[in-house]
Order: structure tokens, then sequence, then C-alpha cells
């Protein structure tokens, strides 16, 4: 279970150091309306924990980022806006970011740069010389190489966010999203990820996909 001082500490002195120290608005408002976002019920992966875990793989992929505030930045709003049953999530958390991070004495070019940061975890697939984008998305798909366990865990979490689509659509669903991972060159573009991570991750969405192809399959 996420530490939520810890969170809040971390909020904190990300956005601090985003702003300065110019006189603005209070900054732990918007981390608490943050946190209250991450903690809806309607979701089961995409919760405080996963937020956490994002924030710390962060920590491992700082030094491959041009700007590792900007990109914590977008870690707390990539999936700020969370609806099971919408497509535009990334888009609403983006702008959902425009707004609270100008309002909060953040940068206007700052800013842009985290709207653009949450919109990339749509396709997980930055440009070659994108840094921050690379960072960013390989901390976020990093769940894909988790040990079996707590893979199983993941997988579960995310049918339970879909529990109104009927298995067949569901498996469906998720088996194009599994290829379209394994379809790009790499999963992860940064070093450390690469070296870490793409080996266990792959096995771990070949696996899962094999499972869904099976008629009688569970749908999780």
């Amino acid at each position: 279970m996420a530490d939520l001082d810890d969170l809040r500490r971390r909020w904190l002195d990300t956005l601090l150091r985003a702003r300065g120290d110019a006189d603005h608005p209070d900054p732990e408002r918007y981390g608490e309306a943050l946190l209250k976002r991450w903690s809806e019920p309607q979701r089961h992966y995409h919760t405080v924990d996963h937020l956490a875990a994002v924030l710390g793989h962060l920590d491992e992929l700082e030094r491959y980022a041009d700007d590792p505030v900007t990109v914590r930045l977008a870690a707390w709003f990539h999936d700020a806006v969370y609806l099971p049953d919408r497509s535009e999530n990334e888009e609403r958390s983006a702008r959902l970011a425009e707004r609270a991070l100008s309002e909060a004495g953040v940068g206007g070019e700052r800013v842009a740069e985290v709207a653009r940061l949450v919109r990339l975890t749509v396709t997980h697939d930055p440009a070659e010389g994108d840094a921050d984008g690379r960072v960013l998305c390989d901390a976020d798909l990093a769940v894909l190489a988790s040990p079996p366990a707590a893979y199983a865990a993941y997988t579960a979490a995310v049918r339970a966010e879909y529990h109104f689509v009927p298995d067949d659509a569901f498996r469906t669903g998720r088996s194009a999203i599994l290829r379209q991972l394994l379809d790009l060159p790499r999963l992860f573009r940064t070093p450390y990820g690469e070296r870490n991570w793409e080996e266990a991750a792959r096995r771990n969405l070949a696996g899962e996909l094999e499972m869904l192809s099976q008629p009688s399959a569970p749908s999780a």
C-alpha cells in the first residue's frame, strides 16, 4: 500500500522545484486534489499504488532524463483523469495538468511539456531524441516486467477496472493491446529499462496473450 505521507512529500518537493520560490497558491492543496483523484473507487490498477510505483521507477531512471522535475510532474498527472469506459483519459489528464499547473504557478513552457508527456502515454512510443518521454514511458510500463505473481495481480486489477465488459470482448480488446506492445521494436527505450525489464516484460505479455487466446481461459 502506498505511503500517502511520502507521496505528499514528493508532490511538495516536485512542485516547489518546478515553480521556484515566488509567491504562489498553497502547493499542498493541489497534491491533495490529485491524491483524491488517484483514490477514486473505479480504480483497481490506476491507483495511488501505481502512482507511487511510477515515481519509484523514475528514481531509477532519473539520470536519463533531461528535466526530471517535469517528468515527475507528468507522472502525477498521467492518469489523473481515469474512467475505464472513456477513451479520452490521457487528453483530459493533459488538460487538467495545463489548468492546475498554470494556476499553481508553474511556467508556461514547463506546463506545455508536462501536457505533451501525458499525451505521449497514449502510445508509449517516444521519438528517438525524446529523453524525457522515454523515461516517463519506461516508468509507466515497468509493471510489465513484474515477477509472475505481481504480473497476475496487475492483470486481475486491469480486468476489475473493466468489469462491465463481457469476457469475449475483453479478451479481444486486451489481446489487441498486447499485440500492439509486442510489435514495438523495443518496449523500453532507456538503457536501464532495456537491460533490466525488456526480456521479462515480453515474456509476460506473450504468456498473457497465449492465455487470452484460449477459449476456456479466464478473463483476467
